[in-house]
């Protein structure tokens, strides 16, 4: 038996779950790609989603790439070296093995694609992101085809060199451009703290609710809530994680309030999915800016009524 056997199992098992990290990878990268170039109506909201997709891909790919190459070199210098036999029933098994996986992946994926499209996504993104899916199937299959159907193992083959170099450069292509479609850490970062701020600010619009709701009055600064009867909230929410800067409150009329802070970056769209759909001002600029609370108390039967999140 050959002493050999364990080490390329292991080196053949890690590249497939290499391969489906890469394939994967690069099949979300241009997704997202095509998602944020094409705009759907049915998706207009959908920027974090992407966003997240696109930086989860990121990382896989960067981690996943070079192990998939050094393993794919690992396994071709074994068969030169003869320490795995060409013809050997471990190489053969577990290359139709990595096929069978990469095929129920891709499988799996097309069938997605084709239920989107069918769920009402724009034509022209179908067909975009169905031509990929083909084009990382064809690479997958072809290549792992030829490598099994292999008779003699050359110092240089002329047909991996250019398997090698064409699909490195499509992987490295494909990892810089999702840098274009991504917010830098430091956006994604500010954008983070600047939830955590509006978060905070809608606990504390809850504890003034429930203040009113209890006195029929609004609090004249943020020190009342402490000991008014059933008023909770978190201490941790009066102040900016970050900086530790106190969260202005504002009295502006009888039944008017609004909370101030130091926000990192402006709010768009894809800021809002998490806040009140309700009256007010509730989108921010960069730096010190207001935002209007909101009283959700129904005096008509004397019950608080909450505004849908």
């Amino acid at each position: 038996m050959n002493s050999h056997n364990a080490k390329f199992a292991f080196y053949y098992l890690l590249s497939l779950a290499a391969l489906i990290f890469v394939a994967l990878s690069v099949g979300m990268i241009i997704f997202g790609i095509i998602d944020s170039t094409i705009i759907d109506a049915l998706t207009y909201n959908s920027y974090n989603s992407v966003d997240g997709q696109l930086k989860f891909a990121i990382s896989a790919l960067l981690i996943a790439a070079p192990i998939y190459y050094f393993l794919s070199h690992l396994i071709n210098r074994g068969l030169r070296k003869k320490e795995l036999e060409i013809d050997s029933p471990l190489r053969r098994w577990l290359t139709y093995f990595i096929i069978l996986v990469a095929s129920v992946t891709i499988l799996g994926v097309f069938i997605s694609v084709i239920n989107n499209f069918l769920s009402g996504e724009l034509t022209g993104r179908f067909i975009l992101k169905a031509a990929t899916m083909l084009l990382i199937a064809a690479a997958v299959f072809s290549f792992y085809f030829y490598d099994i159907k292999r008779l003699v193992i050359k110092k240089k083959d002329l047909v991996l060199i250019l398997f090698a170099s064409i699909s490195g450069f499509l992987v490295l292509a494909t990892f810089v451009a999702a840098w274009f479609f991504v917010e830098s850490p430091q956006i994604a970062r500010a954008k983070r703290l600047d939830q955590i701020v509006s978060n905070n600010i809608y606990q504390l619009e809850d504890a003034v609710n429930n203040y009113y709701a209890e006195y029929k009055v609004l609090p004249s600064n943020l020190d009342e809530l402490k000991n008014a009867k059933n008023v909770y909230y978190d201490p941790k929410t009066l102040v900016d994680p970050e900086t530790k800067q106190p969260i202005e409150y504002r009295v502006d009329g009888e039944k008017e309030f609004s909370f101030c802070a130091t926000y990192r970056a402006a709010s768009g769209d894809e800021a809002q999915l998490n806040t009140y759909y309700g009256v007010g001002k509730r989108e921010h600029v960069a730096g010190y800016d207001c935002v209007s609370g909101q009283l959700w108390i129904d005096e008509s039967v004397n019950t608080a009524v909450p505004v849908k999140r």
